[in-house]
């Protein structure tokens, strides 16, 4: 039986299927994308997007959807489905499914009366290119498809309209035909396993509406080019696979090639394998020798806070120590060049927020601990030169103070740390100073590097950077702790924030903490009464008068909201860690209640994957990128270490 499995009522329901959506994707930043009905519901969506960097460091939307109509005596049945102006959906060919389900690969079961079709698609590992597998399963007499591919060869955050600088011409290749609807785009190239017939007719669709769009209240509406429609006829028992690419493929190659994918997919079959599968698809090798982690899906890209929070759980956790160096070696370079304040370029972007390279200590103790040996010879020496840095107080943004041994930023007018939603060009949650998670990934970085040091045989250097983490310490409880029993968020000049928020949970998560075990506790019981929910940790308390526990509304009010209430899977990864920490096995059991409770989101927004938020009130619903790497590696990470303790 599939893990994720969706019958026929769920499936013609579009208030249901519609907000359900599937992703595959390559390594090279390409995905396909759309609702599990078929239907596209967002301009993010479509069934080939991605990057052209001759052009731009955006992902573009080639081939947007290929409807298949069955044709039997002269009786066309079209299995596609688009939405247009008023909420009219034709044609309506989710009405025909009988089934989805997305163990392997997504695939769906068609029945048009005596005809049962399968559909099963598989995004290529190695190139730019989809594969859909057509089997006809059962027909009482002779039966023809019909394709029809709808284009778009746009970047994914504009639309389209009706236009006469379209290219209209092609090209026949074997068992199919190659097109470019504008100059500077490469060659779209759509071939079948079986040759078809191609017939010239070019037409647009117009006023196609994206739902989700419309809600969020973004553009929506959009034109796309048909150039025509193959045709072909089918047997029972037969397969047909269709190919749509950047490059020629040798039709003959592809039963092999997909058979040889499929048997590469690790199947859905349980919470952990959907969160590994998903952990893959955040894999970005634009370059033989680059290794990146995208931050998610549809729109994000490589970003360096993300990456270096994710990349434990995406690969450590899942037995990937290669991939963590693969990424951790290609990432080195870039973050020296930024220390020496030299030009580079990079996919890595934001290097200089300044708690990247306190994220980056982070990863490397993750990896410390599994591999102390490999870890002195190839990362010891870069760990030190960080330390060197921010203690010389050399990073634009973060400044060190040896009085009281912390650290401090600037974030009035910019936006320094996670929680960076922008209103203009002003932080909706203007932090700034001592910030409570910069001063704990200080003191742990501290701490860390003193271990190091020790185990490298530096002892002075491991006694000066003791004297330094005590004096942090001691300042650190000094300066946060307050009477009520959390910490202040942040303290910027005589000002102490107040607020409760989950930027505290780090002073208790990490490995090394300046608290003691008394007060740990009482942080960790403000966050489990006020800030957890069965889908996160709230990013503010209930109780503050700012808070929004729902994403909606303008997008003034939703920006407002974003960092004032929302619900972050991501932060409970290190909520399990420090709950495990004070209790240990006897805090297995809401451990364990929590991956539960998120195992229930596998079927929700992205099946099988885990979105950037979430409402913090019920009905709990999914918000931002809805396949986020950070939420993914975390919970990754937590469920090894409960394992861990069992």
């Amino acid at each position: 039986m599939s893990y994720l499995k969706f019958d026929k009522e769920l499936m013609i329901n579009l208030e249901y299927s519609l907000y359900r959506n599937v992703l595959r994707t390559n390594r090279r930043g390409a995905y396909q994308n759309t609702s599990i009905s078929g239907c596209n519901t967002s301009k993010y969506q479509g069934l080939l997007v991605m990057p052209v960097p001759y052009m731009d460091d955006e992902n573009h939307l080639i081939l947007a959807s290929f409807d298949e109509t069955v044709i039997q005596h002269g009786a066309e049945f079209n299995l596609g489905i688009h939405r247009y102006a008023g909420d009219n959906y034709s044609p309506k060919g989710h009405k025909y499914i009988r089934e989805f389900n997305c163990d392997s690969v997504p695939k769906t079961i068609y029945r048009i009366g005596g005809v049962i079709l399968s559909k099963e698609i598989m995004f290529s590992s190695k190139e730019n290119r989809l594969m859909i597998r057509y089997t006809l399963l059962d027909a009482h007499s002779p039966t023809t498809i019909r394709f029809r591919p709808f284009l778009a060869f746009r970047r994914i955050s504009q639309l389209t309209r009706e236009n006469e600088q379209v290219d209209r011409s092609y090209r026949e290749v074997e068992n199919g035909i190659s097109t470019c609807m504008y100059f500077g785009y490469p060659e779209l190239f759509m071939q079948f396993s079986k040759k078809p017939e191609f017939l010239f007719h070019p037409d647009w669709y117009k006023d196609i509406e994206y739902l989700q769009d419309l809600l969020n209240g973004d553009t929506y509406q959009e034109d796309l080019y048909v150039p025509g429609y193959f045709e072909m006829s089918i047997e029972k028992d037969e397969e047909i696979i269709f190919s749509a690419g950047d490059m020629m493929v040798e039709p003959a190659s592809l039963a092999k090639e997909f058979d040889y994918e499929i048997h590469r997919r690790t199947p859905r079959s349980s919470f952990y394998n959907c969160l590994k599968n998903s952990s893959h698809q955040f894999y970005y090798i634009p370059g033989k020798n680059e290794h990146y982690l995208l931050a998610g899906y549809p729109w994000f890209k490589v970003r360096a806070r993300d990456q270096f929070i994710a990349l434990p759980g995406c690969t450590l956790a899942v037995g990937k120590q290669d991939d963590f160096e693969k990424i951790m070696d290609t990432a080195i370079p870039h973050l020296r060049s930024f220390m020496a304040d030299k030009p580079f370029k990079s996919y890595l972007k934001q290097m200089d927020d300044p708690d990247v390279l306190l994220w980056v200590v982070w990863a490397l103790q993750q990896y410390h601990s599994e591999q102390r040996e490999r870890f002195a010879e190839q990362y010891a020496g870069f760990l030190f030169e960080i330390i060197d840095y921010l203690a010389a107080g050399r990073h634009p943004n973060l400044a060190y103070h040896k009085e009281e041994g912390l650290i401090t930023t600037y974030g009035r007018d910019v936006a320094v740390s996670w929680m960076n939603a922008l209103l203009g060009d002003k932080p909706v949650i203007p932090r700034s100073g001592y910030l409570v998670e910069f001063n704990s990934l200080w003191y742990n970085a501290l701490r860390f590097a003193e271990e190091v040091a020790g185990e490298t045989g530096k002892a002075k250097e491991a006694s000066d950077l003791g004297e330094k983490a005590r004096l942090a310490g001691n300042s650190f409880k000094e300066m946060f702790l307050n009477d009520a029993g959390y910490l202040y968020d942040y303290i910027d000049g005589n000002y102490k924030d107040p607020d409760v928020r989950p930027n505290m949970l780090f002073a208790v998560s990490l490995p090394y903490s300046p608290l003691e075990r008394s007060q740990k506790k009482s942080v960790i019981d403000y966050i489990t009464k006020e800030l957890l929910t069965s889908c996160g940790i709230r990013s503010l308390t209930p109780k503050s008068a700012r808070f929004h526990p729902h994403y909606r509304g303008s997008e003034h009010e939703k920006k407002t909201a974003y960092f004032n209430g929302m619900a972050f899977p991501w932060l409970l990864g290190h909520y399990i860690e420090a709950y495990l920490r004070l209790f240990h096995k006897s805090g297995l059991s809401l451990a364990d209640r929590i991956m539960v409770e998120m195992e229930g989101e596998m079927q929700n927004d992205c099946i099988g994957s885990i979105s950037e938020f979430y409402d913090s009130n019920p009905p709990f619903v999914a918000h931002g990128g809805y396949s986020f790497a950070m939420s993914v590696g975390e919970l990754l990470r937590a469920q090894r270490i409960i394992n861990s303790y069992q």
